[in-house]
């Protein structure tokens, strides 16, 4: 529900009341009983609740860069392997 500001013609005191979008705006002050006017609003206010989208909406660094967050996950994977020998690189 939003919330609306009012400010009484008469007195000028300003007033805030939740309402929903299809009600009809306030006509009384409630401190005199005058006429008020529905005042402009700043805009609305985003509340975050939470730990916040950026930490649940993508992926970890570490899954993005590989294991050893370095970037260069296929390299890591070589380098762990053990090398072979081939027939041109054994000497006698």
């Amino acid at each position: 529900m939003p919330t609306y500001e009012y400010k009484c013609r008469h007195c000028g005191h300003t007033f805030e009341a939740f309402q929903h979008m299809k009600d009809e705006p306030l006509e009384k002050c409630p401190k005199c009983g005058k006429a008020v006017r529905r005042l402009i609003g700043g805009g609305i206010a985003i509340i975050f609740k939470g730990s916040g989208f950026y930490t649940n909406d993508y992926k970890s660094s570490s899954a993005l860069m590989g294991a050893n967050g370095s970037g260069k996950a296929k390299e890591a994977k070589a380098e762990k392997q053990p090398k072979t020998e081939t027939a041109g690189d054994k000497k006698d």
